[in-house]
């Protein structure tokens, strides 16, 4: 599986990064260099890195986004992981990374679903 990664611009000067698929060892650049290309074009308050469709993370994945942890720190730019899918958050949990990218709840595909959901009178 390939990884894909979409950039976005969130009020307040955030800058999301939402990888999608798989972060290994042939893809885990692709992250790093992301966090450090967002650092090159300015200086965000914050980067969120949306791990939410990221379905495998392996310990270079995990190494790769502890560098882009550091290169934003150096920038003084907080980087935190939001909406991680359940193995991101397994895997930085194991690793004792967790509180490191600011402690974020697992991602829940159901979670905002009951938010969302219409009513029909009489069903």
């Amino acid at each position: 599986m390939s990884l894909s990664i979409v950039k976005s611009v969130l009020p307040g000067g955030v800058v999301e990064i939402a990888p999608r698929g798989e972060i290994d060892v042939d893809t885990a650049y692709e992250v790093r260099e992301a966090i450090a290309g967002v650092l090159t074009k300015g200086r965000p308050s914050r980067i969120e890195l949306n791990m939410r469709l990221v379905s495998f993370i392996d310990s270079v994945g995990i190494s790769a986004m502890v560098a882009g942890f550091q290169t934003a720190e150096v920038s003084d730019v907080k980087l935190v992981v939001t909406e991680p899918s359940r193995f991101v958050h397994r895997q930085l949990w194991v690793t004792g990374l967790l509180g490191l990218f600011g402690a974020p709840e697992p991602y829940f595909a159901g979670a905002g679903a009951a938010a969302d959901e219409v009513k029909v009178p009489g069903v």
